[in-house]
């Protein structure tokens, strides 16, 4: 009987690097889907990363979805985030921790090796929103930032769209992997990428999808392998 409690770790999960399809299980977007359905139908669909948010949920919720589907990112070789709860993704053994501006720089942190403590192993992500959060994030040592919203979008309607700018200043400073996020739909891609995004994070166009592999597929497919990690 295997007694140790310490989580265990896949080297399969692809290189962060290599990541550019970014998709979420948001569960504001399931409609009744079973969470572990929509895990395996975005990793059939080619998603590198994917987050689990479930902002109205309890912790005890988050924790029963991110065990089931840790075994299935686990499977695919696809990375899982975990949005907010980094004690969560810690104790799990998720592959990263995603925090927005208030749940780090709010909370007193100024560098992500203060929160090392019970697992070293999650990468953390941070959310920006303009170029001087970018600098101070960067400055902060996170494995990847999130760059947004670029778009108007309804999972945070009360941000302020960032343009296209962002992404353009992002593309000629930031040098660890970025992903756009916010609003990012097939209509608009080509601009994303034309303003030099590599990665991107799609929320709602993916969910809202009556085929959640095949829209996963088709972003995808439209974004080049990365160039310049």
């Amino acid at each position: 009987m295997d007694t140790d409690k310490t989580p265990k770790y896949h080297s399969l999960v692809k290189p962060l690097a290599d990541c550019r399809l970014y998709a979420f299980l948001d569960t504001l977007y399931l409609s009744g889907r079973a969470p572990q359905k929509v895990t395996e139908q975005l990793c059939e669909g080619g998603a590198d990363l994917i987050q689990l948010r479930a902002k109205q949920s309890s912790l005890a919720e988050i924790r029963a979805m991110a065990e089931k589907m840790l075994p299935i990112t686990q499977a695919a070789g696809v990375g899982l985030v975990i949005n907010d709860h980094l004690s969560l993704a810690q104790e799990i053994g998720a592959d990263f921790c995603h925090l927005g501006q208030e749940d780090f720089f709010g909370c007193g942190y100024s560098h992500v090796s203060q929160l090392a403590k019970l697992n070293p192993h999650v990468r953390i992500g941070l959310s920006t929103h303009k170029p001087e959060q970018g600098k101070v994030a960067l400055a902060a040592g996170p494995d990847y930032v999130a760059i947004g919203p670029v778009y108007a979008t309804n999972t945070k309607p009360t941000a302020k769209p960032v343009t296209l700018d962002y992404v353009r200043w992002a593309a000629a400073n930031v040098r660890i992997p970025w992903f756009a996020i916010g609003g990012i739909s097939l209509q608009n891609l080509d601009q994303v990428l034309a303003a030099g995004a590599q990665r991107i994070c799609v929320v709602s166009a993916i969910l809202k999808s009556d085929d959640v592999v095949g829209a996963c597929r088709t972003f995808k497919e439209r974004v080049a392998p990365i160039s310049n990690p």
